[in-house]
């Protein structure tokens, strides 16, 4: 089975991904990996950070001549930022007088809840952690997922459908959603201009009066068959596996499955996809239509050959650089909430980062599915399935 896991710290030396169960064979794109690596770091409205670092995977183990090899594989990313925290958060004791305190904790962030958990003086060890720097690790360890699911011909991609109070009115088709990440200047990753702009404009507002913003971000997955997941038991459900995967992303406080919120104020006859059958047989995987997709391409826990559409809701940014009330953790007086070098918008790099907590969980339950321990043999495995569901 496919597992990841990351470490490391917002400012710590470097970022690492993890990830097993990946089979044998897979053709490794370093320069996608690292283009993923770009589009997270890209959109309107990111913060100083950004322009520190030039993130790169620094592969470890588990590739070698291009391809996967079966084995774990571990991938660095080196913080350029550590040279200015090496003497503030050193591994050895160090000098306690350079510790650069978080001495009071920002509403809607881990701080308090964290530094009460692990019973710290202050905030520190607990941002370091519970920053979105850690998305780095995920976003590499998604991209080798993509490589993997491109052996099947399934693709990933996200687009941007709301920020602040600016939503996309228009359906937006996959070719124009899988565009986006081509491009080499991304603003805020919206399939349509004048929307964007506006979105744009949004932006600029939250940064004028110190304030942040936040959204919703859609991502799709393209080519995926029917019978992914499983309605046997509660926690093999895909809908379910995707929803923990994307809430766990920082600052996503809701998730919605094709259009779930929608359809809780809506009849069942107006929600529910009419099925269809083609007559002859097309390039598609089976011949069964639907001429919508309000489900999001999952029925009862199981993809159902249909595009998968996942949207994630983004609360702002909790560091404002106009700071709400807060408390200070050695003398519990009243304050303000810390500061630290922060963003102004994130959702179109929430979106990438999502792209690759959904490929991760789509290319698990591809292998758990298909099985083979080398690309060849997931591959033979997924064109008998394939064929199987074309006859059905």
């Amino acid at each position: 089975m496919i597992r990841f896991s990351t470490a490391g710290e917002s400012h710590g030396e470097a970022l690492i991904a993890l990830v097993s169960g990946l089979p044998a064979g897979v053709p490794v794109d370093l320069e996608f990996v690292n283009r993923e690596l770009w589009r997270r770091q890209q959109g309107y409205g990111r913060g100083g950070r950004m322009k520190i670092e030039t993130d790169k995977a620094h592969v470890l183990s588990g590739v070698r001549h291009g391809k996967t090899i079966g084995s774990p594989i571990a991938i660095e990313i080196v913080n350029r930022d550590w040279k200015n925290w090496e003497a503030k958060l050193p591994v050895e004791a160090g000098d306690p007088a350079l510790h650069q305190a978080v001495a009071s904790p920002r509403p809607g962030h881990a701080d308090l809840a964290g530094a009460l958990k692990y019973n710290f003086p202050d905030a520190r060890y607990v941002l370091e952690r519970a920053s979105a720097r850690e998305t780095t690790g995920r976003v590499a360890a998604g991209a080798f997922a993509k490589l993997m699911l491109r052996t099947l011909g399934i693709e990933v991609a996200s687009h941007v459908i709301r920020v602040g109070r600016v939503e996309l009115e228009c359906a937006a088709a996959w070719k124009e959603i899988a565009a986006l990440a081509a491009k080499d200047e991304v603003v805020l990753g919206c399939v349509d201009e004048a929307t964007e702009a506006r979105m744009k404009e949004e932006v600029e507002e939250a940064a004028r009066t110190g304030d942040t913003v936040g959204g919703v971000f859609e991502v799709v997955v393209h080519g995926a068959p029917a019978g992914l997941g499983s309605y046997a038991n509660w926690d093999e459900k895909l809908d379910g596996l995707l929803s923990g995967a994307v809430m766990s992303i920082q600052a996503v406080k809701a998730v919605e499955i094709g259009r779930g919120m929608v359809a809780a104020g809506s009849f069942g006859s107006v929600v529910h996809d009419p099925i269809h059958y083609a007559a002859e047989e097309t390039d598609k995987p089976m011949r069964f239509t639907r001429p919508q997709n309000n489900a999001g391409g999952i029925e009862g826990g199981v993809s159902n050959g249909e595009d998968i559409v996942v949207r994630g809701y983004l609360k702002p940014i909790s560091t404002l650089r106009k700071p709400l009330e807060s408390v200070r953790f050695d003398t519990r007086e009243k304050t303000s909430a810390s500061y630290e070098r922060s963003d102004i918008c994130v959702v179109p790099a929430a979106g990438v980062i999502a792209e690759a907590m959904v490929a991760l969980t789509v290319a698990r339950v591809a292998q758990e599915k298909f099985g083979g321990d080398s690309a060849l043999e997931l591959r033979r495995n997924f064109d008998g399935y394939i064929e199987q569901i074309r006859r059905f």
